[in-house]
């Protein structure tokens, strides 16, 4: 059921499959207690590129050959997934541990797959269908979810879905979110940084197309109960979509590898990945084509404040443009735990933990959260505005801000030598050392990295590795 063999190896390299599973995303914020879950927890308006890069990586942990991975990443999702619940906007509870709630995301992302073939005029036979139909039922197996949240049989599924799509979606907000909001402000990735003029051309030209194929792609009956728009010649819109999309296969193997394309799109503009000499001399060109598009289109983008902490004049940003940029990870206008949590949830990813370290980094990040809100939550609603943090001292590095700098390093000193060498630098930045970092022996020390992160966290420093880490898109 997995491993190379898999028949989720088809499609898992196929240019389709970005189409596929966005719709799937939209099927999935539809669902009441899901949408409720994105809308409240979800980093994904603010960071879609790091969420798409993790849920990759979740995917091929989770359909590889190797079964310890397998357990691994089952139990590191079901962690994650416990921490999600609470109630929404209408008072109403949402659990993602629900298992019914599992079984739709999985009941999704079946679907679509065989709707991504269909729609690009190569449609799955019986057989295959229900050979990648028994492999997501052994992926929620593998999650550890009992037998019958998925119907048994490919024909019992059919009957599920279409009962699901006529009776429990609905137009959440976290639908309205992905369709009207994402597409069309869909913040730059890491290697388009610096190129605001390029990168927003092209969104306003791609962003309405992939919303309005999405909406095109969606069963007719939800789409009339939801009320989304009917765009003239949607339909031939989205046909073409999938249809080119099929053609680009003909691309070389290497051009269509997901793991290649998502890290190519991480490679930051002062970073030191294996193309960096290739980008450098690419975003050269297009920094001067940018420079004409400016003259030619009305397209106007702020400039983006300076990113390394050891150029320029000012490395300091304001209270507002700190909370937007580093604390504000939902997006919401408001610093609240599910900001602090989203935090903790990127960095445990990065450093691939385990228990106790996940658990200890969390509990961290909700001490600081307690502090934060009894220093700042001045009119008592249980969050924190932007005005309120903007009013605070300028400095918050307090006991359990410190803390989480050090339950941090912990979790990155993996050997425990107390100090972080070059590699366990690495896989919490994703970069080496930085000159100024490392000791005489080329180590990075405890206090220096507690000094670093209470620099970065606190004084609102700018700072080279840091500000990828926590608020890159």
């Amino acid at each position: 059921m997995f491993g190379p063999g898999a028949q989720f190896h088809r499609f898992f390299n196929d240019p389709r499959w970005a189409l596929a599973v966005v719709r799937a995303t939209v099927l999935e914020a539809a669902h009441p207690q899901i949408g409720a879950a994105l809308a409240d927890n979800s980093s994904f308006v603010v960071h879609p590129w790091r969420r798409l890069r993790n849920t990759l990586v979740s995917l091929q942990r989770m359909f590889g050959a190797d079964e310890h991975t397998r357990q691994r990443e089952a139990a590191r999702l079901n962690r994650l997934h416990e921490r999600l619940s609470g109630t929404d906007a209408r008072n109403q509870p949402y659990d993602a541990m629900d298992p019914e709630v599992r079984a739709w995301v999985v009941a999704t992302l079946f679907e679509s797959s065989v709707t991504m073939y269909r729609l690009s005029g190569e449609p799955l036979d019986q057989v295959t269908m229900e050979l990648l139909y028994a492999e997501f039922q052994a992926f929620l197996a593998a999650l550890g979810d009992q037998a019958g949240h998925l119907p048994p049989t490919l024909a019992e599924f059919w009957q599920y879905y279409d009962r699901m799509v006529a009776e429990e979606l609905r137009n959440t907000e976290a639908l309205n979110i992905i369709l009207f909001k994402l597409f069309e402000h869909l913040p730059a990735p890491p290697l388009f940084a610096g190129l605001p003029t390029v990168w927003a051309t092209g969104r306003a030209l791609a962003g309405p197309v992939i919303g309005t194929v999405t909406v095109a792609s969606l069963p007719e009956v939800f789409r009339r109960r939801a009320g989304l728009p009917e765009v003239p010649g949607a339909q031939t819109l989205m046909q073409s979509a999938y249809m080119a999309a099929r053609l680009a296969r003909a691309l070389p193997d290497n051009w269509l590898r997901a793991e290649n394309l998502v890290s190519l799109l991480q490679q930051s503009p002062d970073g030191d990945g294996p193309f960096t000499e290739t980008l450098t001399a690419l975003r050269a060109r297009t920094k001067r084509a940018g420079a004409l598009l400016r003259l030619i289109t009305p397209v106007q983008a702020p400039v983006p404040a300076q990113q390394d902490g050891t150029a320029g004049t000012d490395t300091r940003r304001s209270a507002r443009e700190f909370f937007t940029e580093v604390l504000d990870q939902t997006g919401d206008g408001h610093l609240d735990w599910p900001d602090l949590a989203a935090m903790a949830r990127e960095l445990c990813s990065r450093l691939d933990l385990d228990e106790p370290e996940e658990t200890r980094l969390y509990d961290a990040f909700a001490a600081w959260w307690r502090e934060l809100q009894t220093a700042l939550d001045t009119d008592g609603d249980g969050r924190v505005s932007v005005e309120e943090y903007a009013a605070a001292a300028p400095s918050l590095a307090g006991p359990a801000l410190i803390r989480v700098a050090e339950a941090l390093f912990a979790a990155t000193d993996a050997d425990g030598d107390q100090f972080i060498d070059a590699e366990e630098y690495r896989l919490l930045f994703g970069r080496g050392f930085g000159r100024t970092v490392v000791d005489a022996e080329g180590r990075y020390s405890r206090g220096a990295f507690v000094r670093d992160f209470l620099s970065f966290m606190s004084g609102r420093q700018r700072s080279t590795p840091y500000d990828p880490l926590l608020s890159e898109a």
